[in-house]
């Protein structure tokens, strides 16, 4: 009798199944995770179909399935996303299930710890140390060996003495869950009528379920936290399980502490900086149904929820969302096909929507609920334009008088400031004053960046390094480099000089070492302890600053003229959530937006507080233009050492496009930035309708085109969120 065959999806770059042979004894269904030999080593596995029909050529060359592995099966309905995202996004099916299966190696139960308790039994000697260990133990507690010895203050030893006199007994300490079970009606929050509405309205339709999906669009301040809470206790209640995707899971301890202030208890967390083994622990309590909400970056939205029923997106126009390496993907998009998938409700939340969601609210796709005022009545943040051509700062210098002044009354009054400057560093450029050198990344198509706390030039881009050179390489002048224009480092040394008794810290990714440092100057901020900050797009994630009223925005126009379709969508969103943050608590907020383009459509509307007329005119650009989300477009680079033969095969590539009427395929052309890492870059780009199936196209055309050979690589990106 022929032994049954069924295709097993392994978790590598490829994107076929593999046909194992099952063993008798063994009992397998789609979905079941499996041990399987492949090459010389065992890999976990997930079964995907039967195989009803193998060819009986292979039969004897097939090799048996290991192990069925004692974890829940992944259910239909994530197996299905998977194939999804892996159809649209043209990746391997493999890498796509990678993300939901990279804890198979660390699965398995955990390490026993071992505790101990009085046993009732007096010791045969006595002695003062053994003493402090009985007297501890004296409350009837369990405590772990380890934790005894220390707690006592004695040697291990001791502790194994007792134990084998009987006067202490040893136990297995079951392991501390991952999360603790939220309460939903532990501490109910006080609403207002916008709000109480709003949550009513989600609290419906996660009692209704099915797909929908809901953009809560809220201004800053306006409490869209508290009201999507009250949709996940609904979830809780009906013993579902709710996913919150953040854009930046490492900077939330704001939201950790709000959660647990209104469930009783923190979420479970997923995102890269968990260790090994609690991200096994919390894969496999996801899987069980233990945890039942779960915040998470990015990946989390491939996790094995046992029963799902919410996703909630928070800040859901956030760059952060779209996967820029391996998969490449927009979280925000792909958690509407999951809750699409899985048939249960997506909730959005955002006080500036991305220009797709904003389309989709108001063609009806999507249901807005409206939270116009901030919560406990507070007013808006008063937005004042600093025109850099008359009203600028002296030489030298990057903050402007009426800012400086403006600062210097805010701090007086015992309130904050934050001055904002999306650029790392001390400064963006350093050139020789003798010749006019540049100093340039060695692998890159960049500038290299200053440093000064590290003593470095930093390429942002491929990560070199190097110390300022004590003379020109170009025309040997000694001590020649002067560091042109500011990052947060330089305007730091600026805000010390005009404010030297005053308390700077300067929030920036590459100046702090560990998530925890940065939860803790975070909650610094919180408290008071800071009079002036400085910082990049990090202070732009959602904080709350209670102190916070001034905010000065150093370079408004950053963002506006890097070419980049999503230009002004992205510096209005930036913009607009980094002055959001004044005035939340007390007091009326202020920010300043120094500028040289005051006449810009993005500062027109930041001033005069018109979110609508900013989005009227990005939607029209959009759709005159037919870029997204009224077409679609798809980004092809192609990178390698040699130049010329990149060229070539990027030429080569564009020659073999399928011809298709309603697809304009652009390119090749050297990408803006052309050379990363050593290799040059070449860019196609693929534009085609709404309703086009580009994905499709895209497999047409790679199917047709000879592969990549040598050194060069094909990296294909569909509804690409960078252009660089």
């Amino acid at each position: 009798m022929a032994k049954r065959v069924v295709d097993v999806l392994v978790p590598v770059a490829l994107d076929q199944a593999y046909s194992y042979r099952v063993p008798n004894d063994m009992a397998l269904a789609p979905g079941d995770i499996v041990s399987v030999p492949l090459g010389a080593r065992a890999a976990t596995a997930v079964v995907w179909a039967e195989n009803p029909r193998p060819n009986p050529r292979l039969d004897n060359r097939l090799k048996e399935v290991e192990e069925r592995l004692d974890v829940p099966p992944l259910k239909d309905e994530l197996r299905g996303f998977v194939d999804w995202v892996s159809s649209y996004t043209l990746s391997p099916r493999g890498m796509v299930l990678r993300m939901g299966l990279r804890m198979g190696e660390h699965l398995g139960p955990a390490r026993e710890r071992i505790g101990v308790r009085l046993a009732g039994a007096a010791p045969k000697r006595r002695t003062a140390a053994r003493d402090r260990v009985l007297a501890l133990l004296a409350d009837g507690l369990v405590r772990g060996k380890g934790e005894t010895a220390e707690e006592a203050g004695v040697s291990p030893g001791v502790v194994d003495g007792l134990i084998d006199e009987g006067a202490l007994e040893t136990l297995v300490i079951p392991p501390e869950p991952v999360a603790r079970a939220p309460d939903p009606d532990y501490a109910k929050a006080e609403l207002t009528a916008a709000q109480r509405a709003a949550a009513d309205t989600l609290r419906a339709t996660v009692a209704a379920g099915g797909y929908s999906a809901t953009l809560i669009d809220g201004v800053t301040g306006s409490g869209k936290t508290q009201v999507y809470f009250e949709a996940i206790a609904e979830c809780v209640r009906r013993r579902r399980q709710a996913l919150v995707l953040m854009p930046e899971i490492a900077l939330t301890a704001q939201f950790l502490d709000r959660f647990a202030e209104r469930f009783g208890a923190r979420p479970a967390e997923w995102h890269s900086q968990l260790s090994q083994r609690l991200r096994a622990r919390t894969w496999a309590a996801v899987a069980a149904g233990e945890a039942s909400v779960t915040v998470g970056a990015r990946s989390a939205l491939f996790l094995p929820y046992a029963g799902l029923g919410l996703i909630v997106v928070d800040e859901e126009h956030d760059p952060a969302y779209k996967q820029e390496d391996g998969v490449r993907y927009h979280a925000r998009d792909m958690a509407v096909v999951r809750a699409n998938v899985a048939k249960i409700p997506i909730v959005l939340a955002s006080a500036t929507p991305a220009v797709e969601t904003e389309v989709n609210a108001r063609r009806g796709r999507y249901r807005r609920l409206h939270l116009p005022e901030r919560f406990g009545g507070q007013h808006l943040p008063i937005i004042e334009v600093i025109d850099l051509r008359g009203e600028g700062p002296p030489r030298g210098r990057f903050i402007a008088p009426r800012l400086a002044e403006a600062v210097k009354i805010a701090v007086e009054r015992g309130e904050q400031a934050l001055l904002f400057l999306n650029r790392r560093g001390y400064a963006p450029l350093t050139l020789c004053r003798n010749c006019g050198y540049r100093l340039a990344c060695q692998n890159c198509d960049a500038w290299l960046v200053e440093h000064r706390f590290r003593r470095r030039l930093v390429c942002h881009h491929c990560g070199f390094s190097m110390p300022l050179p004590e003379q020109c390489p170009k025309c040997h002048a000694a001590a020649s480099f002067v560091a042109c224009g500011p990052g947060v480092e330089r305007l730091e040394e600026e805000v010390a000089a005009l404010f030297p008794d005053r308390r700077i810290l300067v929030l920036s990714s590459d100046l702090v070492a560990t998530v925890e440092r940065m939860r803790e100057e975070l909650a610094e901020i919180e408290r008071g302890l800071v009079d002036i900050v400085i910082g990049t797009q990090l202070v732009a994630k959602g904080h709350h600053f209670p102190k916070l009223n001034l905010v000065g925005i150093v370079d408004a126009d950053l963002g506006l003229s890097n070419g980049d379709p999503r230009a002004s969508e992205r510096t209005f969103q930036l913009l607009h959530q980094v002055v959001g943050r004044a005035g939340r608590e007390e007091g009326r907020g202020v920010g300043y937006l120094q500028t040289h383009q005051p006449e810009h459509p993005v500062m027109r509307a930041l001033v005069a507080a018109d979110r609508e007329a900013f989005y009227a005119s990005e939607i029209a650009l959009r759709e005159a233009t037919h870029y997204p989300p009224f077409g679609r477009l798809a980004s092809l680079v192609i990178s390698g050492a040699d130049k010329h033969a990149t060229e070539a095969f990027a030429r080569r590539l564009a020659a073999l496009a399928p011809r298709e009427d309603s697809v304009r395929v652009l390119g090749p052309a050297e990408a803006p930035l052309a050379l990363v890492r050593g290799r040059h870059r070449f860019r196609l780009l693929a534009k085609s309708p709404r309703g086009f199936d580009l994905s499709a196209y895209l497999r047409q055309w790679l199917a047709a085109a000879p592969k990549p050979k040598g050194k060069i690589k094909l990296e294909v990106d569909v509804d690409p969120q960078s252009f660089l």
